[in-house]
């Protein structure tokens, strides 16, 4: 039986293979729901399928691939039928300098898994969840969406594209009945995090951001900040002078770029790259 604050019974959860999405994924299957687990770890994936065999399958694509994004969900329609809930969370991370020519293919593949992905995982469901009129489109966007930060303009820019890409969505689709929420976290120990050098204020477990991600989607959440006083205090930093915050954020070391030590790998940047999450 699933329990009245976790109403979903079908989900599909992107970059299911650690974090945020492992944490997503657990949960949802522990609370009853079939879900499509999608990462590029299938190793990872059928650990986790192993919670509920019948109620799980696996699923490997590049979220940036549009006709691999369309097979996955054209199985899973198939085998589970229209889901109540996709959650976007695919998602990886790097600094970036533009000075470094070969920093642009860091930029160009950070936008196709961060953007792009979201698109591409969403665009399968959009119809059958029109026809359905209602379940849940959830954006995993990030706090660094709302500014750039020195040293991570790629990762910044591919969220702030997500934020805006999502309000659109959002207006689209609102008088379909289907619910489009833009979840922004700050800082949460995962592997994209593991390799920061510089301050991470409010730092939260993947579990505990988990669940209230699925509390407010359930309970019709739009926009949703993990933890929610991390926005209020992005919010008051934002009214600061901009040379002021430049500088404060210029004190702080910058997150490794790429080959650089600390640094998570970027699927697709290498051949045998296997990171997303």
């Amino acid at each position: 039986m699933l329990t009245p604050s976790l109403p979903f019974r079908n989900a599909v959860v992107t970059g299911a293979c650690g974090g945020l999405g492992a944490a997503l994924a657990g949960q949802l299957l522990r609370a009853g729901a079939q879900v499509a687990l999608v990462g590029l770890d299938r190793t990872r994936l059928a650990a986790l399928q192993d919670l509920a065999p019948g109620r799980a399958r696996v699923y490997t694509p590049d979220v940036s691939d549009a006709a691999a994004m369309q097979a996955m969900a054209a199985d899973w329609l198939a085998q589970a039928g229209t889901p109540d809930l996709v959650i976007a969370n695919a998602g990886v991370a790097g600094g970036f300098d533009t000075a470094r020519a070969e920093d642009l293919a860091v930029l160009r593949r950070m936008l196709e898994i961060n953007l792009l992905g979201v698109a591409c995982t969403f665009q399968p469901f959009v119809l059958p969840l029109q026809a359905a009129g209602c379940g849940a489109l959830v954006g995993v966007a990030s706090l660094a969406g709302r500014r750039g930060l020195p040293g991570n303009g790629a990762y910044c820019a591919s969220k702030a594209g997500l934020i805006v890409y999502l309000q659109s969505l959002r207006a689209e689709l609102r008088a379909s009945g289907v619910q489009v929420t833009t979840v922004s976290p700050g800082y949460l120990r995962t592997a994209l995090t593991a390799g920061n050098r510089f301050a991470m204020p409010g730092l939260m477990e993947p579990e505990a951001a988990a669940a209230r991600l699925l509390a407010g989607v359930a309970a019709g959440r739009e926009e949703l900040v993990l933890p929610r006083r991390l926005g209020w205090l992005a919010s008051a930093l934002a009214l600061l002078p901009t040379r002021l915050h430049e500088r404060l954020l210029l004190s702080q070391p910058r997150k490794p770029r790429p080959g650089e030590a600390g640094a998570t790998p970027i699927p697709g940047l290498n051949d045998n790259d296997n990171s997303e999450t």
